[in-house]
């Protein structure tokens, strides 16, 4: 109650002072930087891309994956070469489920590249495996599609706090990247 009595008497005072020393009170807010899409947009678009990855290894079946791609992801990857790319995977029957669960962790703020692509690249922390993503998109349409993709499953970091923490790198996937 306190708290909105001052807040009240705090707005009463501002009115009061005149437009004047409103004025010269104002100072411009420092520049933030803004990310090329909202982190909700961020997260559906490594969310999606996951899970649809975990469907096709789940059937066999990459189709979708590719359909649901930028026209030059799918000049370049027929199904079957998806298949080839994502065998490790499938054979392992690595569930990536856990992307619909757990709240991706960014090694890098998601940015654009100098030809406009938004890439996305950090990992979902799972044991005993993380799940190592680096996705880049492509507008298409007014829509962001899939350009390119690396998934890697390293061991996760052992749950012992630790003095300094490293952001992830996917420096070298686990399956090759796919453009």
């Amino acid at each position: 109650m306190r708290l909105i009595v001052r807040a009240v008497i705090a707005l009463a005072l501002l009115l009061s002072c005149g437009s004047g020393a409103m004025a010269q009170q104002k100072t411009p807010a420092p520049a933030q930087p803004s990310l090329p899409v909202t982190l909700e947009k961020a997260l559906y678009l490594i969310r999606s891309t996951l899970l649809t990855l975990n469907d096709a290894n789940r059937t066999g079946n990459y189709t979708v994956l590719r359909d649901l791609a930028a026209p030059d992801f799918q000049a370049r990857n027929t199904a079957a070469d998806l298949g080839l790319n994502f065998l490790d995977l499938r054979r392992r029957n690595f569930d990536l489920y856990a992307a619909a669960l757990l709240a991706p962790q960014f090694s890098e703020a998601p940015a654009l590249d100098q030809r406009g692509m938004l890439r996305l690249a950090g990992y979902i922390p799972t044991r005993p495996q993380q799940i190592q993503f680096d996705l880049t998109f492509q507008i298409v349409a007014g829509q962001w599609r899939l350009f390119a993709i690396a998934i890697a499953t390293p061991e996760a970091a052992s749950a012992q706090p630790q003095a300094q923490v490293t952001p992830v790198r996917p420096a070298t996937p686990a399956q090759k990247k796919t453009p």
